[in-house]
């Protein structure tokens, strides 16, 4: 494990009443349905990793119109100590256009009504419920 946090980036989509949410196919998250995202690349802003990896992942293009929030991802080892932290940058983004289809380390991608996850409906990483509020709010 790196001794550093390590950066990534997601996109927070919002169409109507629905967010574009995607199945993680590996850890740390795997099975669990968040935002569309990954690392950032050496050189690449946290705006510009989040529309890359949203169209990398799911084929969907979008605009970045800034920062929403930051999120603090932490998985320990079962005697207390950091497994691995990511620090992830939350990219409200606007929908340029496509439709989403798995690629790359996702297992599924879609358009989710907002209800359903405040409903808790569906197995989610950390913080979705929250981040998806506060787009909600800025949109």
């Amino acid at each position: 494990m790196s001794r550093t946090p390590l950066l990534g980036a997601i996109a927070v989509l919002i169409r109507g009443d629905q967010v574009l949410l995607a199945r993680r196919g590996k850890s740390p998250d795997a099975g669990l349905w968040g935002f569309p995202g990954g690392h950032v690349e050496l050189g690449e802003t946290a705006l510009q990793a989040a529309v890359r990896e949203l169209q990398e992942e799911t084929g969907v293009l979008a605009d970045p119109l800034g920062y929403l929030t930051n999120v603090d991802v932490l998985r320990h080892h079962p005697d207390g100590s950091v497994a691995v932290h990511y620090l992830l940058a939350a990219v409200l983004c606007r929908f340029r256009s496509g439709d989403p289809v798995a690629a790359d380390d996702i297992t599924d991608a879609a358009w989710v009504d907002c209800a359903r996850i405040r409903a808790g409906e569906l197995p989610m990483s950390a913080s979705v419920a929250e981040v998806m509020e506060l787009a909600l709010a800025r949109r």
